[in-house]
């Protein structure tokens, strides 16, 4: 609860989004209990419950972070994530709804205009997301412990690295090598069993951005030991890339 109470006086709008989105991922996990509806092999609902748990992690950590910056326009940048996210979120479970896919989607020109706004709007908050931190490396910040500085930059830039590592996936209209999307995958996750899959590497690289930082701040707390643990962390999501764009499940590592 005092977790809750700080982030909530840090931002409030990134906040809300975030329990908003909190909220929506819960309904869209119990969909995917419910209903039947498949998209590219998988539940119609997986992909809304993913984004939208993954959106509010990012939203939150944001939140958190950016109240250590000094100079940052706070309100543009919330209501930048809260538009372009939000737009994300609404269309994936619009068209969930609809049995569509929302993802690779270019079968009639207004389907590709969506599909090449979500990319777009993707772009934006990832070079956003970099800007803010290149403010991290612009303040030496004296009030937050070293390492835990240090979690957060390391973090920032590995997120940034990976979310771009999504291009890939949308150049290819596919996050399935060596075979079609939707083969037998993990549970909730659905990562290919069979056949490389972008997404592992995305999703490890992307979640950088809490797990360092959280490490650095509870657990390592040490400056040397966390650049270690982030490059091993870093090398581990490049290492699931090469291992993907090989055509190799990632349970073969």
């Amino acid at each position: 609860m005092n977790f809750i109470e700080t982030l909530k006086y840090r931002n409030e709008p990134l906040f809300y989004f975030g329990l908003i989105c909190f909220v929506l991922a819960i309904i869209f996990l119990l969909l995917t209990k419910i209903s039947s509806v498949q998209i590219a092999g998988a539940n119609a609902w997986n992909k809304p419950f993913k984004f939208a748990f993954s959106i509010m992690l990012y939203a939150w950590s944001m939140a958190w972070y950016c109240y250590y910056l000094p100079s940052v326009n706070i309100t543009l940048f919330n209501w930048s994530i809260i538009i372009l996210l939000g737009f994300e979120i609404i269309y994936i479970a619009i068209q969930a709804g609809r049995g569509q896919l929302s993802h690779y989607n270019n079968s009639t020109p207004f389907y590709a205009f969506l599909y090449l706004l979500m990319g777009l709007a993707a772009s934006l908050v990832t070079l956003y997301t970099a800007y803010i931190g290149i403010l991290f490396f612009q303040y030496q910040l004296p009030n937050l412990p070293l390492a835990y500085l240090w979690g957060i930059r390391l973090g920032i830039i590995i997120f940034v690295i990976f979310s771009f590592e999504g291009a890939l996936m949308g150049g290819r209209m596919t996050h399935t090598i060596g075979g079609e999307d939707g083969s037998i995958g993990i549970p909730l996750l659905k990562w290919s069993k069979k056949f490389g899959d972008l997404r592992v590497a995305h999703f490890i690289g992307m979640h950088a951005l809490q797990g360092l930082p959280i490490l650095a701040h509870y657990v390592i707390k040490n400056t040397k030991a966390i650049f270690i643990i982030s490059t091993l962390y870093g090398l581990l999501a490049l290492y699931t890339l090469i291992q993907a764009l090989n055509g190799k499940p990632f349970h073969k590592l």
